[in-house]
């Protein structure tokens, strides 16, 4: 986000204090659009605001924070998630972080640190708690280090740096502040890049590119 306004949030946990001591810490710092205490609510409330950030619990009855992060992230890409969870197992970070999500912290985050979290994936940062971000680190390295040297030789030149910022998870309206491009010039980029790479949406993108390292 490039203006100065809050980062629209919204709350997904099912617990309600949880959710409402959230919802204090955080105040001010950020604009709570909506709340949810199950997959189908927080699934519901996510295409009706559109917010910029999704706190999102990572156990939950009925799939968790995966089941709706599997249906959200390519429907709205623009949306990025933050998971915001008591566990701090591998396992259920990496599962997330596969999922879609732009960061994980533990729920012994301070309420300060937790609303610099939010603002900062709003931003298009990546945030983990610091103990996390090595399992991160570590399940990526152990990944394949393979290019597909095919996909990026129909690139272009521009169409590549297009491709990074986006997978970086800049908006359209950033990269073309980056680039002293139009907006409908982006669009047109990034149409191309999907088409030429056979991905159908950001999401699918962000994935490529991270899987190769290009970002």
């Amino acid at each position: 986000m490039t203006d100065e306004r809050q980062p629209r949030v919204v709350l997904v946990d099912d617990h309600g204090l949880v959710r409402s001591g959230v919802r204090v810490e955080i105040s001010g710092a950020v604009d709570v659009v909506g709340e949810a205490g199950t997959v189908p609510e927080a699934i519901e409330v996510i295409r009706r605001t559109k917010p910029d950030v999704v706190l999102l619990d990572v156990h939950m009855p009925g799939g968790g924070g995966r089941a709706v992060l599997e249906t959200i992230a390519r429907e709205l890409p623009d949306v990025r998630f933050l998971a915001l969870s008591v566990s701090d197992a591998a396992e259920d970070v990496i599962a997330v972080i596969r999922a879609g999500a732009r960061g994980y912290v533990t729920k012994s985050i301070s309420g300060p640190d937790l609303a610099d979290a939010v603002r900062r994936v709003a931003s298009g940062d990546a945030v983990f708690s610091p103990r996390l971000a090595g399992f991160v680190l570590d399940a990526f390295s152990a990944a394949p280090h393979v290019v597909d040297d095919n996909g990026l030789d129909a690139l272009s030149h521009r169409e590549r740096e297009v491709l990074r910022l986006i997978a970086r998870g800049y908006t359209y309206r950033e990269v073309a502040k980056e680039l002293v491009l139009s907006i409908k010039t982006i669009e047109s980029h990034v149409s191309a890049v999907l088409r030429k790479l056979q991905l159908s949406n950001r999401h699918e993108l962000t994935r490529w590119a991270t899987d190769r390292r290009l970002v």
